[in-house]
């Protein structure tokens, strides 16, 4: 009997310890994230938003807050260690990963598998391949690369960019600005952008970069990190990341609720567009790859090898500079 009945005293102390382990845990305080956008909610975004409405993010043990870019960019507050994570663009993110004032990041993710931008413009034109960029408004940033981009995939059709007009981009609309033709063409992702000239009846002729000359398939958008937290906190970086493309997985196979869950977080935008536009991404989240963000070194490097022909930085960028694998699954 004394033997039994300290058998059932340990197995209740046992009991009551693991209670008190699993009290504890689900106590347990979340570890906090920033991400900043690189714009307004939109199509790029729905893994994130539904990562955090299914609480893919609580599950890793991981607050996530999302904000909105400050003036000067998402990429800055990340380099300078107020936020974790956000979205920049291979291209774009060029001048602060290289020189002596580089900030500490790397992409570790991309949010799509290939360059989906390029220009449009309205149909019949002439406008369909870069050759008919000559003698036309285009709207322009008036960046080095985005110019040296046009310049290079005109010279591949037999144009000439100096035959331009370039206009600075005051375009906030795109299919505004082609109808009221206050431009003849524009750059534009066309998930969201082209998606929303389709919807508006407005007759287009639009070129990717990607399928007029490869080195353009490159990385956009991507998905940044600080290197300096990450290196210090290898198992919430990688959570982060688990959780995330359990986001861009469920929206891929859950179009409607992926819809819904974005417009819930920013119930500013157009359904309509949203739905078109996120069946538009579903194929490009992931495309041919089995691994959600995987980026491919050789695509990567090719493009700041092209960037390093046409003297385009001020330093010779090594390979794989600014992107590791390292942290997904």
């Amino acid at each position: 009997m004394k033997k039994v009945l300290a058998l059932v005293l340990a197995l209740t102390l046992m009991v009551s310890a693991l209670a008190g382990c699993s009290s504890n845990d689900g106590n347990k305080k979340k570890e906090k994230i920033t991400f900043v956008l690189d714009w307004t909610p939109n199509t790029n975004h729905t893994g994130l938003y539904v990562a955090k409405e299914k609480g893919y993010f609580d599950k890793a043990g991981l607050d996530v807050e999302i904000v909105q870019p400050p003036e000067d960019g998402a990429e800055a507050l990340v380099g300078s260690g107020k936020a974790q994570f956000c979205v920049s663009f291979q291209d774009s993110m060029l001048p602060m990963i290289t020189g002596k004032n580089k900030l500490p990041l790397k992409a570790v993710a991309a949010i799509v598998q290939h360059n989906t931008s390029g220009i449009i413009s309205r149909k019949g034109e002439g406008i369909d391949r870069p050759k008919g960029l000559e003698g036309k408004k285009y709207a322009t940033w008036d960046l080095p690369i985005e110019k040296a981009t046009i310049k290079q995939v005109m010279k591949d059709d037999g144009g000439d960019f100096s035959k331009v007009n370039l206009i600075p981009s005051t375009v906030t609309d795109e299919v505004s600005a082609l109808k009221s033709k206050s431009v003849d063409a524009i750059w534009i992702f066309y998930g969201w952008a082209g998606v929303n000239a389709e919807l508006s009846k407005l007759k287009t002729d639009y070129f990717a970069f990607k399928d007029i000359n490869e080195v353009f398939d490159y990385y956009t958008p991507v998905v940044l990190g600080n290197t300096d937290w990450m290196k210090d906190n290898p198992d919430t970086a990688k959570a982060f990341l688990s959780a995330l493309k359990d986001g861009y997985e469920y929206s891929i196979q859950n179009t409607g609720d992926a819809v819904n869950i974005l417009c819930k977080a920013a119930p500013e935008l157009d359904k309509k567009l949203v739905k078109a536009s996120q069946e538009y991404m579903n194929k490009e989240y992931k495309a041919e790859v089995k691994k959600w963000g995987y980026i491919d070194p050789k695509r990567w490097n090719a493009f700041y090898n092209w960037i390093n022909e046409n003297k385009l930085s001020s330093d010779t960028i090594p390979e794989n500079t600014g992107f590791t694998n390292d942290y997904l699954e």
